[in-house]
């Protein structure tokens, strides 16, 4: 499974890169919002901190707007993938720029039957929200699951990213059904690698080590 950070914040993409762990980065216009600084300025910066794909997204609704957008957003890198909204006028944008080679990942998807639209659109990404979908009392893993079934049925090569990611369980349900990429925010990486059993096992080995009065180098 990929791994992607859900940030804008360019100090956290940059740390957590540099473990080896980050396959590529989500953004959204609340994120961008969040960092308080220029939206054109911070996508070219998070391109620049991995080779990974970077998710843009327009802000227009209409086709032709965001087609503009696009164009725009696409000189800010060459990893740089377009996040379009699942609506038929984001769908129809997603196959005129799959048609022209481009990245897309299309996004705020809560069916199935979206899904199986996006992927018929040529999108390179599709992003099931499985957060908000817990929250309003449907189990968000139930549509990754479908979306798996669908895409198996027909050897769809749309990447199932699983977006709205709370916690590592999300991430562990995501990875036992076969997601391709699960995109979190910086605090659930952190969390995959804590258990309070590794802690408590290094303590030991620590207070062992030292009582051997030896040392390494």
């Amino acid at each position: 499974m990929k791994f992607f950070v859900d940030t804008a914040d360019t100090a956290e993409i940059a740390a957590l890169a540099a473990t080896g762990l980050v396959d590529g980065v989500t953004t959204n216009p609340s994120l961008i919002h969040k960092s308080g600084r220029n939206f054109l300025e911070v996508i070219k910066e998070i391109a620049a901190l991995t080779p990974g794909p970077v998710s843009a997204e327009v802000v227009a609704l209409s086709v032709d707007e965001m087609l503009r957008e696009a164009d725009v957003l696409r000189k800010l890198g060459d990893n740089i993938c377009i996040k379009v909204p699942l609506t038929l006028d984001g769908l129809t944008v997603c196959r005129r720029l799959a048609d022209e080679g481009v990245t897309v990942n299309v996004t705020l998807c809560f069916s199935a039957n979206q899904a199986l639209l996006a992927a018929k659109a040529g999108a390179a990404f599709i992003s099931p929200f499985v957060g908000r979908l817990d929250d309003i009392g449907f189990d968000g893993m139930t549509l990754i699951e479908d979306i798996r079934t669908i895409y198996d049925n027909y050897d769809f090569g749309t990447e199932i990213l699983v977006a709205s990611v709370r916690h590592p369980v999300h991430v562990l349900q995501a990875a036992k059904l076969g997601a391709d990429v699960a995109t979190m925010p910086p605090s659930v990486i952190r969390a995959l690698a804590h258990h309070p059993l590794t802690d408590k096992g290094l303590a030991t080995f620590a207070e062992d080590w030292l009582k051997t009065g030896q040392s390494i180098v």
